[in-house]
């Protein structure tokens, strides 16, 4: 599969390492530019692009960047992106430690809503609550007792299955919570949030989540 990362910390880095491991073509991107991801392409052989190539013929994106850059990444970021992309965001409002004051999400509109909104194409909010580190060290096989679940938001359906695929492929077991407007239930502060629990513990986490942002995770 033809998947474009926006963003090589540590949770793109991470994704980098395990979605090349298995084969797919990866293309990784940052705002510094291709020069710097020099030692990351050749641990893993993924192409170092420019982000405006990032997503070219892409049939996945992962978009794993601080939500204050998201206005920042280029307008028609996905147009040469393949019919059907399905659009991966794995970010957090950090408002006191990284982002600041960004009203619509203080106002109630989730993180991974507001992302849209800037990008202007549906995405699918997952890896937001996982350890950059797990993503290496927790894989484990289909049907292992001790497997950790994700939690996996988003409206388009279609998008939705690849992206469950892909986590599975991963090693990951994952847990749909729904439409993008239930995907608070995922984001920091809530019971779910750094959980590497399995499928049942996720979705009682899920279910436990409250929707008032608490003091800590406010501007």
């Amino acid at each position: 599969m033809k998947i474009g990362i926006i963003g090589a910390g540590n949770i793109g880095g991470n994704l980098t390492r395990r979605l090349t491991a298995l084969g797919h073509d990866v293309s990784v991107a940052n705002s510094r530019g291709p020069h710097t991801l020099t030692a990351l392409a050749e641990e893993t052989g993924a192409t170092p692009v420019h982000v405006e190539e990032a997503a070219r013929d892409a049939e996945v994106v992962v978009v794993t960047v601080p939500l204050k850059a998201v206005p920042d990444l280029p307008a028609g970021l996905l147009d040469g992106a393949a019919e059907g992309v399905a659009v991966i965001d794995t970010g957090n409002y950090y408002p006191q430690q990284r982002d600041g004051r960004i009203a619509e999400i203080e106002d109630g509109l989730t993180e991974s809503r507001w992302t849209e909104r800037q990008i202007g194409h549906p995405v699918i909010k997952a890896f937001n609550g996982t350890y950059a580190q797990d993503i290496l060290d927790k894989p484990r096989p289909r049907g292992a007792a001790d497997r950790v679940a994700l939690p996996v938001s988003g409206d388009d359906e279609a998008a939705k299955k690849v992206v469950r695929d892909l986590i599975d492929e991963l090693g990951f077991d994952t847990v749909d919570n729904g439409g993008q407007d239930e995907s608070w239930r995922q984001q920091p502060g809530t019971p779910v949030y750094g959980n590497t629990g399995g499928s049942e513990e996720i979705r009682a986490a899920l279910a436990a989540a409250s929707p008032e942002r608490t003091p800590e995770w406010r501007a």
